[in-house]
Formats: C-alpha cells, structure tokens, sequence
C-alpha cells in the first residue's frame, strides 16, 4: 500500500500570489487611499485655477482687441459697404483669437503642471473649465470695448465717403471657445505624461519562474518546489 502524498503547508503570509483577504481593499502602489482632506484640498487648488483662469481672459480680450485687424466700412448715405471687397479682415480677427487663445492655453497648462507636478483629474478639468470661461469673457470684451455694433449710427456719425471700422466679431465661435481649453488639456497631460512623478513598480519575491514554480536548490521533481521550500516527498512504503 502507499500513503498519500504529504499534503503542503500553507503558504507564508508574505507570499506575493496570497489572495487579499475579503473586504480589505489595497490601493495602487501600497499607499493608502486619500483622505477626505487630500480631497478638500485638490477641489481647492482646481477651485483657484479655475477663478485664475477665467480673470486671464480679460488680457485675452484686450491682446485680441488691441492685434485683430479691422474691417474697414464706407457709407454714401444710402447703404454702407466694405471698402475693399475682397478684405481677409474678417477672417484675420477670427485667427488671432485662436492663435492667441492657443498660446494662453499652452501657457496655463505649464504653469498649472509646475504648481502641481502630480496632475490629477480636477486640475484637467479646471484647465479645461477655467479656459472655457476665460474664453467666453475675452469674446465678451473684445466685442464690447471694439467698435460700436450700431452700424448705421455710426455711418451717418462720420457721414458720407468716410471710412470708419466695423464692430469687432468673432464668426468662428466655436472654434474659438475651443481653443484655449482643448490646448491647455493635452499640453498639461502631455507633460504629466513626460516629466510628471512615476508610480512605484511591485517588488515581486525572486523564485517563482514563468510557470509559477518555485525553482532553486530546494526545488523538487521537476523543478517545483512546496511553498515552504521543502522538496516535494514521494509516496511511503508501508
């Protein structure tokens, strides 16, 4: 007759293939979860990029205000018309918008990134809140602080055969809303992505090979091994 085999010991309780005993929940990397302060504090910060950035969209209004090229207009007391048909003015103002919301974009993304190397997902979304809202407002004051949009009031203002500028617009909304947000987003991923703080890599214990088996000077038959290191026993002879 033969015995059975010596069933195995139990694994130690450092063992790296152990299952996580229920109802524990181990974060990424072996650090603890946030607490309910870490959360207070990133809304905070993501609360400041978003007012900062919405307050920089009056130097966007202003930078547009100040390079948009104008549309020059021409009133001979009965209609008013472009002075030169074939002017790209109208198109050039909607471009230095963009432009100039790009590089606002780039800029708050590299500057957020350098406040908060770490990124998280609240400043990705107050980049991208914050650009919008600063967007909308740089529209808001270049419209209003630009050329009266009063067309007819101000040709007869000026009066007949005078050249006077029209109202300062921006044709491609949605382009220009757009651009400053979607910019700053994957600027500021980009560089989380390149320079931003790497998670730690998990230290497996050496002696498990690519089959799962232990292997070393105590291995068995085979190359396994019993999780206690002892060589795997064979069947008693009674």
């Amino acid at each position: 007759m033969t015995a059975p085999l010596t069933p195995p010991h139990q694994p130690p309780s450092d063992d790296p293939w152990q299952a996580t005993p229920s109802g524990s929940h181990a974060a990424p990397g072996g650090q603890e979860p946030p607490h309910g302060t870490d959360l207070v504090a990133e809304v905070a910060r993501a609360a400041v990029v978003t007012v900062l950035l919405t307050v920089a969209g009056v130097a966007l209004g202003l930078l547009w205000l100040w390079l948009a090229p104008r549309v020059p207009l021409v009133s001979d007391d009965t209609a008013v018309f472009l002075k030169n048909s074939e002017s790209e003015e109208a198109i050039g103002a909607d471009g230095t918008f963009v432009l100039l919301a790009l590089a606002f974009g780039l800029v708050s993304a590299a500057a957020v990134f350098l406040f908060r190397r770490s990124g998280g997902i609240a400043l990705v979304v107050a980049l991208a809140l914050g650009g919008l809202l600063g967007s909308l407002l740089a529209w808001g004051i270049g419209t209003w602080f630009g050329p009266t949009s009063d067309v007819v009031a101000h040709a007869k203002e000026v009066g007949k055969g005078v050249t006077f500028d029209a109202p300062l617009e921006l044709h491609a909304v949605g382009a220009g809303m757009l651009a400053w947000p979607v910019a700053a987003m994957a600027v500021h991923l980009g560089l989380t992505a390149l320079f931003g703080p790497r998670d730690p890599e998990p230290e497996w214990e050496a002696g498990y090979g690519a089959n799962g088996l232990a292997s070393g000077p105590a291995a068995g038959p085979g190359g396994g091994q019993w999780p206690d290191g002892g060589a795997a026993q064979g069947p008693k002879q009674l």
